[in-house]
């Protein structure tokens, strides 16, 4: 694997436990990455948009429910929507930021949100130590993705199911 200095990588971490949030935050900062936490999507929104340096990565969890009711439409331009969103929305206001998805169901929650497999990389909920930190550095190693590589919905699914099809 090539090597790189994390110590000038930025990773935006988001996710509504405080555990999880922590664990990410420990482990990256220990592999020598600089490290901006979100409890979510909303703050998440806020940091994209107003932290003046770079963010090279977006780690986010997928699900991520509000802290209370809102509409993630209308004048608010930060609002509070699932990872996969969050991913779109920031890819449209940080150039070459890389994405990582995280669940602690993937194959459930991939088809949920209508992800095709393999368009985003993806790390499963628990993960090993090791597995987060080797999952970022090759993501940053792969090309951005864009927006609309992330809104394209499968081909083969079913209108109006949440199954999976190959």
């Amino acid at each position: 694997m090539p090597t790189f200095d994390t110590k000038t990588q930025t990773v935006l971490v988001v996710d509504d436990d405080p555990g999880v949030l922590t664990l990410c935050r420990t482990l990256l900062e220990q592999a020598g990455f600089s490290v901006l936490p979100a409890a979510g999507s909303s703050e998440a929104l806020k940091i994209c948009r107003h932290h003046p340096g770079t963010i090279d990565i977006l780690v986010t969890d997928l699900v991520l429910p509000p802290p209370e009711f809102s509409f993630a439409s209308g004048e608010n331009e930060f609002p509070h929507v699932h990872g996969h969103e969050l991913a779109v929305r920031a890819l449209g206001m940080r150039d070459n930021l890389r994405i990582v998805l995280m669940s602690g169901n993937i194959d459930k929650d991939l088809a949920g949100y209508g992800i095709r497999k393999g368009c985003v990389p993806f790390i499963a909920k628990p993960f090993e130590t090791q597995a987060m930190v080797d999952m970022v550095r090759e993501t940053l190693q792969t090309p951005p993705p864009t927006p609309e590589s992330l809104m394209n919905e499968p081909m083969n699914r079913a209108k109006g199911t949440d199954e999976w099809f190959d």
